[in-house]
């Protein structure tokens, strides 16, 4: 392991640290197993770190369960209980890198509520592409708000990436057509379609991004390669909503939580995959085109359970 590499999987170990804030190391259990109050204690910490009812059932579960059978003794012996139940509610995060395709641009659907710092995570994954020596094109399918397209833009135009827009005000599934075939024509290797954010209560406004999705599949077979929804990580259970209104309408196949550097509790992690099974692909880490990192399934959980 080089000590790059090694520095980095501490950094993130580092991360989780932080951003869970969640002590189950100094969970206590009695010689001859948990009580009620401990079992209490322990719902009340993952309930406060955004690990959502389901997820949080089920760790407290395994754990007076194990406990009862005598599989397991001590404090020690349920954090590792419940560190083995995270890794396997996790199972496969491990391998979650981004889909690529086979030939022809590799198409990337980027989805949201307003204000999640979708934008902002779009020109984080054009500039890492292209720092892996990929050529990208930018389509703003968002033809309503022309600040966040002008800043769309401005992005794309520092990190080197070709951009495409669409006339003021006009179909958005039109734009992401256009994008699709000047992408083709250019040789371009992946085409990320930034979608305007939308409350997942707005059923027109959904309908329209369903119209985009729809389109997207027709004009090239196996696209979107990802649809990606970008995530305040910071809004808790408010996430998990959010997610499950747009399962509705489009194929999310990944998460991008951005804000993971501010007040984020980061259990949402697990509670995103226990209830929909999607994973966490991508963090945002802070405000610089280079604050995006793939999400390391293992440096989380040992982030979680070390002192």
């Amino acid at each position: 392991m080089t000590r790059l590499f090694k520095n980095k999987i501490e950094r993130k170990k580092g991360l989780w640290r932080r951003v869970v804030d969640l002590a189950l190391t100094d969970v206590r259990v009695a010689a001859g197993g948990m009580d009620h109050t401990s079992l209490e204690d322990l719902e009340e910490r993952l309930l406060a770190a955004d690990f959502g009812v389901p997820a949080t059932m089920r760790l407290v579960d395994r754990a007076e369960e194990a406990l009862r059978r005598g599989k397991t003794r001590g404090a020690s012996g349920v954090v590792d209980t419940l560190r083995t139940e995270i890794r396997e509610i996790l199972d496969g995060q491990d391998d979650a890198f981004l889909r690529a395709a086979d030939s022809g641009p590799t198409v990337y659907l980027m989805v949201g509520v307003n204000g999640v710092g979708k934008t902002t995570s779009v020109a984080k994954l054009a500039n890492h592409l292209i720092r892996e020596g990929q050529t990208v094109m930018v389509a703003a399918a968002d033809t309503f708000r022309a600040g966040a397209v002008e800043q769309l833009s401005m992005w794309a135009d520092r990190i080197g990436a070709d951009f495409l827009r669409g006339q003021q005000g006009g179909d958005p599934a039109a734009v992401a057509f256009d994008a699709l075939e000047a992408a083709e024509a250019r040789g371009t290797d992946v085409l990320l379609i930034d979608t305007a954010g939308r409350l997942h209560t707005n059923r027109s406004l959904m309908q329209e991004l369903e119209k985009i999705d729809r389109v997207v599949r027709r004009r090239i077979s196996g696209a979107p390669h990802e649809t990606l929804m970008v995530l305040d990580a910071t809004v808790g259970q408010n996430a998990v909503r959010q997610l499950e209104a747009f399962k509705r309408s489009v194929d999310v196949s990944g998460i991008v939580l951005a804000k993971m550097d501010s007040s984020a509790r980061g259990g949402i992690v697990v509670a995103l995959r226990q209830e929909y099974g999607v994973p966490v692909k991508l963090i945002g880490t802070g405000e610089g085109l280079d604050d995006l990192e793939s999400f390391d399934a293992t440096a989380f959980v040992e982030g979680v359970f070390s002192s």
